[in-house]
């Protein structure tokens, strides 16, 4: 089932929103319009769907799908920046344009439908007699005016060789040289002498496909010859609009026989037309012992959206089928079949990019990360040695100093290797969709639960490592969960009641100061041991003596290929200029900064000087400025209590810094906006 959200109540969305709802694996979530009572919501109201006027508590139920259909760039913007990366974001011109597809397609039809009752009336209702044979000289069509002037019963000649019925006529030579024969007199076995025109019918190519003999008695004839031309084109006209869609049309009569199928339905469901036509409706469009033919004759009810596979292929189709209804008699139904199988093949591609995204392969080793200070190589050691075990990693460091990285890294040096390496941002997720994604759901679970149940994260990534990171922005709830799977080594889907085993090595990371957390009780102490069994502090680069120059030739290469630069080194000075600075954003920061340096350097210049370096918005130094501040009767204080002080002093700095712009700050520091409220709270900042 696809969650689709609908932005947009004007006429486009509404015609949107009926088109989607008979669509049963399609469930529309919501419409969305600024004007309470546009036309889209208002229907949207009648049927029972969700509506509003703010999009964003829509896309916090992350649709699978948003379609929008204002036309408004900025609602365009708005939506692309606030939606989640698994969604898809279909434009409004697209969606206008299938909108008026899906219009004009049904204008069509009830035209073909009205067009289709004129020709059966006028060939009935005329005075001419008319015979038609196919190339077989086979009686296919005879109207009342040839079955009064013959004295015979129609029933009893179609389908008999016409040369039975009138002896010798002139059809057979007409379907033998393609040449018409026009107002020959003939005399019919009753003595009835008549004028009669004989013409060829034939096919787009040229061939000749039968035969018709338009004819009534001599007084008559010159007051229906233009209205028997005119029936010959209607017909023709008719049969080409038919065989030129693109849609496959399939007709049955009263009884469920076949009467015609179109190009496009062989092309479609690989049936020729000798297998339909003349046949029950069950070799025809059917779905185990029902034919939709027959349910529509049956209950004269319009059957649209059925779900099912034709032919003997086996293509997925959408069928929709009406009953062909003439003054209030039924006289049959017809389907038209749309090929979803690019639909169908779209949408798997959709969940297989959305799988890699969230499944994102380690691609990182030991060998990708820079540094040979003592404390980046004392880092990497004891990394190396936690790949040898399963035991649970907890990877702590500022932002930007490289945790993911190791967490690839040890994943990829560990026997679990050729299995999967699964990543959780855990302050992505809102606290629902977290629990749904990592311990899964069972059906029925919640609203929009997929059938069947869904295997969480945890389950996925048996056999091999789960990657937690921002650990410490776990909610409470979550804790509890994540520590029995530690502990018990299995998980319980939401909704579920059952234990299911998992075998999955945990690689937490976090910045945050958890110890703190413990004591302001945001943060569980049996996870804290849990996670803790091999912790690895990574230092920040201000600490990383030697590293600097190391990280920046690193950095200029990759900017190198990816701006188109040819820059061969960095002037010491420029080096030196690094030094001056702390860093607090770490090789992240660092990265940022070369990179703007690089993509303001011409393709001509090979050395990156300090001209081209961006001016520091901060003080150098900050944080060791910080910690010289701190008095003499700090010494006899707890670590603890020492470093949350220090860090709140800092945080503060930052924030004044930045004009108290809280998006800006949290960028400086590294940390989400979400981490960054709550360190102003903690920092007494409001």
């Amino acid at each position: 089932m696809q969650k689709v959200l609908v932005v947009g109540g004007g006429k486009g969305g509404a015609a949107l929103l009926r088109t989607l709802s008979d669509v049963d694996f399609i469930e529309l979530i919501g419409i969305v319009d600024i004007l309470p009572d546009a036309p889209a919501i208002e229907e949207a109201k009648r049927r029972g769907i969700a509506t509003g006027t703010d999009m964003n508590s829509f896309l916090e139920l992350a649709p699978d799908v948003v379609i929008e259909v204002t036309g408004d760039s900025i609602v365009y913007d708005q939506i692309y920046a606030s939606k989640s990366e698994k969604t898809l974001l279909v434009s409004g011109d697209t969606a206008n344009l299938m909108v008026q597809l899906i219009e004009e397609k049904e204008s069509w039809f009830q035209a073909w439908i009205q067009r289709q009752k004129e020709l059966e009336a006028i060939i009935d209702s005329t005075h001419d007699g008319m015979i038609a044979v196919n190339a077989r000289g086979q009686i296919t069509i005879l109207n009342a005016s040839a079955e009064k002037m013959l004295k015979v019963h129609r029933t009893e000649l179609i389908g008999r060789p016409l040369r039975e019925v009138v002896g010798h006529t002139r059809l057979e030579e007409v379907l033998r040289t393609g040449e018409s024969e026009l107002n020959q007199t003939f005399q019919l076995p009753s003595g009835t002498e008549i004028v009669t025109n004989r013409v060829p019918v034939k096919n787009h190519e040229g061939k000749v496909m039968g035969a018709v003999a338009v004819f009534r008695e001599v007084s008559e004839l010159q007051h229906f010859i233009q209205k028997i031309m005119d029936l010959e084109d209607m017909k023709s006209y008719l049969q080409a609009i038919i065989d030129s869609s693109d849609d496959a049309i399939s007709v049955v009569d009263v009884n469920g026989i076949g009467l015609l199928i179109n190009p496009a339905y062989t092309r479609l469901t690989g049936l020729q037309p000798e297998e339909i036509i003349g046949k029950p409706a069950e070799v025809d469009i059917s779905e185990g012992a029902e034919s939709m033919h027959m349910k529509v004759l049956r209950t004269r009810q319009v059957v649209r959206g059925v779900q099912m596979e034709v032919g003997p292929h086996h293509r997925d189709v959408i069928v929709n089928v009406a009953p062909i209804i003439l003054q209030g008699e039924l006289k049959g139904s017809v389907a038209i079949v749309h090929d979803t199988s690019e639909l169908k093949q779209l949408t798997q591609d959709l969940e297989r990019a959305r799988s890699i995204i969230r499944k994102l392969e380690a691609k990182y080793t030991f060998d990708d990360i820079i540094g040979e200070s003592e404390q980046m190589q004392i880092a990497m050691q004891l990394a190396k040695q936690a790949a040898d075990t399963r035991a649970t990693v907890l990877l702590r460091g500022e932002s930007g100093t490289g945790k993911e990285l190791f967490a690839h890294a040890i994943h990829n040096a560990s026997n679990r290797k050729y299995n999967q390496f699964i990543r959780v941002n855990c302050a992505a997720l809102s606290e629902s969709l977290l629990e749904s994604e990592l311990f899964g759901y069972e059906e029925g679970a919640f609203t929009g639960a997929k059938r069947g149940g869904k295997k969480g994260l945890f389950e996925e990534a048996s056999g091999g490592t789960i990657f937690l990171d921002e650990i410490g922005e776990l909610q409470p709830s979550i804790q509890a969960k994540l520590l029995r799977v530690l502990q018990e080594r299995e998980v319980i889907r939401v909704g579920g009641t059952k234990s299911i085993p998992v075998d999955v090595r945990v690689i937490a990371a976090t910045n945050v100061f958890l110890e703190r957390a413990m004591e302001e009780k945001k943060f569980r102490e049996d996870l804290f041991f849990r996670l803790n069994v091999f912790p690895i502090m990574i230092p920040p680069l201000r600490q990383r003596d030697g590293d600097l120059e190391l990280l920046a030739i690193h950095l200029i290469r990759k900017f190198n290929q990816e701006y188109g630069r040819n820059v061969r080194m960095i002037s010491p000075e420029a080096i030196q200029l690094l030094s001056q600075y702390s860093f607090p954003g770490n090789v992240r920061e660092l990265e940022n900064f070369l990179g703007r340096a690089m993509i303001h350097m011409t393709v001509q210049e090979q050395k990156l000087a300090p001209e081209h370096l961006p001016k520091f918005e901060f003080q150098r130094n900050q944080v060791h400025d910080v910690v010289k501040e701190e008095s003499a009767d700090d010494v006899n204080r707890p670590l603890k209590g020492y470093l949350a002080d220090a860090e709140n002093r800092y945080v503060t700095q930052i924030y004044q810094a930045c004009g108290q712009n809280k998006t800006q700050t949290a960028k400086q520091l590294g940390i989400s906006i979400r981490s960054l409220y709550y360190k102003l709270e903690r920092a007494g900042i409001t």
